[in-house]
């Protein structure tokens, strides 16, 4: 069974990259904002998670170089001028009201960054782009001494166009998280590649910006713990052992059999079953732990997760084509030893109840619980996040012109070591398969590995609490 996962590995490489020009992309025509025009930020936008931007990568191996094709960044500024228009909120900039909350605003400066940059390397160069890897930070632009989460004052889209030696090319892409989640961002994604591939503007849906529609209610109403933003003191070895060395980032192909068979393995003892997801999450949260050796085994643990609250929401419900934040954290907890010393199915059981705890009142419980105790910083303590991207369209959405791109999605993990990434299988054959990214110390990757391929024990557990049944 070990066969139907694979670990993937990435080259440790230096990209010489040449910063060739920087253009400033305005909208291609009026927008219904003039200068000192403000937009209002829900409190799932204001969320201290989405004050971040999100890098992303694309890679082509188009010849860009031939006579017959188009202008790889005069294409790309034309058609991102003209998505501007109904988009218009992403040629603004973020700044900070006096109630603390983040909103929209319209100054001097205004518009999106391109970038364009060459490499005197080739695609090939850069080993296996079915994975994600560190040193192709040079493709996505930062600004000189930008510091760390700095989301104030900046271009809301920052593109790197990267010309290689060979006729391909890269698209480093930063999308600042406060105006789009995952959904939304393969939603702005999706009409610029189409505009660039048509040559004529394509919205399909047309973006809905309607933030309002998560005010929150007067007076707000709290429903829920909320422990997904709860401040737990750290009592367990769980982020020293993180944070006290760099992490080294693996990544895993998994398999859709491996997944079918663990999905099968951690079915819960009752009649509502498990998703492939609750299965997946269940067995990397157990796994991450057992090779961390996390101490004292009765602390408590925390899994968290996004979960996409559209289908949640019915009364009213969004309207189409709505580009923002739409996410609630789910959260499990767990004391280590149950997750080293109890099933599978126990866990997944966990996750389960976590994912389905998100409901319209769940939502709006959220929103409410942001205008009275908004978090200012993130909490690390005792958890694991795991992100889903396999659920984002990134390669079908990112066809500019160029075909699909044989690379799409995150670079680097090592900057938040307690994210772990479920990224869409991007190999040409369409295989169905998972990669599974995750940090650890460099002492525990071997343990990991171990545990996370190895079902054998999981079966042998699993047959046990059957025949007590």
């Amino acid at each position: 069974m070990a066969s139907c996962v694979e670990e993937l590995h990435f080259s440790h490489i230096h990209i010489p990259v040449t910063i060739d020009q920087m253009i400033p992309v305005l909208p291609a025509g009026p927008i219904p904002a003039v200068h000192g025009s403000r937009l209002y930020l829900s409190n799932l936008d204001n969320m201290i998670g989405a004050r971040v931007f999100t890098p992303t990568v694309y890679f082509y191996k188009s010849n860009y170089m031939s006579s017959n094709r188009k202008p790889v960044t005069k294409t790309l500024c034309d058609a991102l001028s003209r998505v501007l228009v109904p988009y218009y909120p992403l040629s603004g900039r973020l700044r900070e009201a006096s109630n603390g909350k983040l909103e929209v605003f319209f100054g001097q400066e205004q518009g999106a960054l391109m970038v364009e940059a060459h490499s005197d390397m080739g695609l090939a160069e850069l080993g296996d782009l079915a994975v994600p890897n560190p040193t192709w930070a040079p493709l996505n632009y930062r600004f000189p001494n930008e510091e760390p989460y700095k989301v104030l004052d900046m271009p809301l889209i920052i593109a790197q166009v990267t010309l290689f030696a060979c006729g391909g090319f890269s698209l480093g892409l930063r999308l600042c998280h406060c105006i789009c989640d995952g959904i939304g961002a393969m939603q702005f994604l999706a009409a610029w590649a189409a505009t660039a591939k048509t040559g004529t503007l394509v919205t399909n849906p047309e973006p809905c910006w309607d933030r309002e529609f998560f005010q929150p209610r007067n007076p707000p109403t709290i429903k829920y713990r909320h422990p997904e933003f709860m401040r737990i003191e750290e009592g367990s070895s769980l982020t020293m052992s993180l944070w006290k060395s760099k992490p080294v980032q693996k990544c895993y192909k998994v398999s859709q059999q491996f997944q079918a068979q663990l999905k099968s393995l951690a079915q819960p003892n009752d009649m509502l079953g498990c998703s492939t997801f609750d299965a997946m999450a269940a067995h990397v949260w157990r796994s991450w732990v057992k090779a961390l050796d996390v101490k004292p085994v009765d602390c408590e643990l925390r899994l968290t997760f996004s979960v996409n609250a559209r289908p949640k929401l019915k009364n009213p419900p969004l309207k189409q084509g709505f580009y923002g934040n739409v996410v609630c954290v789910a959260c499990g907890t767990s004391p280590v030893n149950n997750l080293i010393k109890g099933s599978l199915s126990e866990t997944s059981r966990l996750v389960r109840e976590a994912r389905l705890s998100i409901s319209e009142e769940y939502v709006r419980s959220t929103v409410d619980y942001m205008e009275i105790d908004r978090p200012n910083r993130l909490e690390f303590g005792g958890k694991l996040s795991i992100t889903q991207w396999t659920r984002f369209s990134l390669y079908e959405s990112a066809d500019f012109g160029w075909g699909r791109p044989s690379y799409a999605g995150p670079i680097d993990l090592t900057p938040t070591p307690q994210v772990c990434v479920f990224l869409p299988d991007g190999s040409a054959e369409c295989s169905g398969a998972t990669v599974v990214c995750i940090c650890l110390p460099d002492s525990a990757t071997h343990k990991f590995t171990e545990f996370f391929l190895c079902l054998k024990d999981l079966i042998s557990n699993d047959e046990s609490e059957r025949k007590l049944l």
